[in-house]
């Protein structure tokens, strides 16, 4: 049977069928497109393959929600389920709660936002990770604004969550596009993902430097908000975003041009990639080398 619930609970009727494995996704934040975009593309592949596996979906309220991430992977533990996909809301903090589900012999994929390196040497655990390379994707992005600034012009960077490996390898791909175009980055500050922080933030840099030509947003979400403060400012056209994701919300944006460009991490397929790590494992193959996925630079 199909095992699949979008909630932060997991409170979905998680009965598996006999002699199949039982995959769990655990996700970040469903308020996030890009999520609710991976958790259908996880369960139209199931559904393309009951016969192979039964799944869960789950993530969380919102993007700074970790002990919720943790409890939801608490609660795939002790549904004992045979594997977990996860998309670690933070790359630090839920290494201790896999090494339990290791433990309990439970299956542990990492997608998306890549654990921290030395959190898992420390405790001894090995993750497989199936996800882009954010680095170069957002050094892509930062590229294409590029073309529409001159060497000397003032920009900004609303990254995510500082303590998020994504989100550090995306503030550092801007900083290599800007460092190459010879713009000044003069403010970099934390959005934490989200449209209502970034607003507030965005409001913040704009207010403080009058001069900006440009925010550079480590989501889309954040875009959204970014652009949002533009208006609010009387800046439309005067200030340029990009984002990261390619969510639908932003493609109007991307048309008028008030946002210049994204990256398009192919959210749908992510988790199925993911996924299909998982299963081959579980068949009794080797355990891959970490895989790179695809990110493609989207102007309109």
């Amino acid at each position: 049977m199909l095992n699949a619930g979008c909630n932060k609970s997991a409170n979905s009727d998680n009965k598996s069928t006999p002699g199949k494995p039982k995959v769990a996704l655990v996700m970040k934040s469903l308020a996030n497109e890009f999520f609710s975009t991976m958790a259908e593309g996880a369960k139209q592949h199931q559904a393309a393959n009951a016969a192979n596996y039964d799944i869960v979906v789950n993530g969380i309220k919102n993007e700074t929600d970790l002990a919720e991430q943790v409890n939801l992977v608490e609660q795939m533990i002790a549904q004992q389920v045979n594997a977990i996909v996860i998309a670690p809301a933070d790359s630090k903090a839920l290494v201790t709660v896999l090494k339990h589900a290791k433990e309990a012999g439970i299956l542990v994929v990492n997608i998306d936002n890549k654990l921290d390196a030395e959190v898992l040497q420390r405790e001894d655990l090995k993750v497989p990770f199936v996800g882009p390379d954010n680095r170069a994707g957002a050094r892509k992005v930062g590229e294409a604004l590029a073309k529409q600034l001159q060497a000397g012009d003032k920009v900004a960077i609303i990254e995510g969550i500082p303590t998020a490996f994504n989100g550090q390898q995306r503030r550092l791909g801007f900083e290599d596009a800007m460092k190459a175009a010879g713009v000044n980055i003069v403010s970099v500050q934390s959005g934490r993902w989200e449209m209502e922080t970034a607003n507030n933030v965005a409001s913040a840099m704009l207010n403080e430097h009058a001069d900006l030509k440009a925010l550079l947003c480590a989501n889309d979400n954040m875009a959204l908000g970014a652009v949002s403060a533009i208006q609010a400012a009387g800046k439309t056209g005067k200030v340029l975003v990009v984002g990261f994701d390619n969510i639908s919300a932003l493609r109007p944006l991307l048309d008028n041009g008030q946002v210049v460009a994204t990256a398009d991490q192919h959210g749908d397929r992510l988790a199925v990639f993911g996924i299909e790590a998982a299963l081959k494992i579980l068949k009794g193959e080797a355990p891959p080398a970490d895989q790179t996925t695809a990110v493609d630079l989207v102007t309109k």
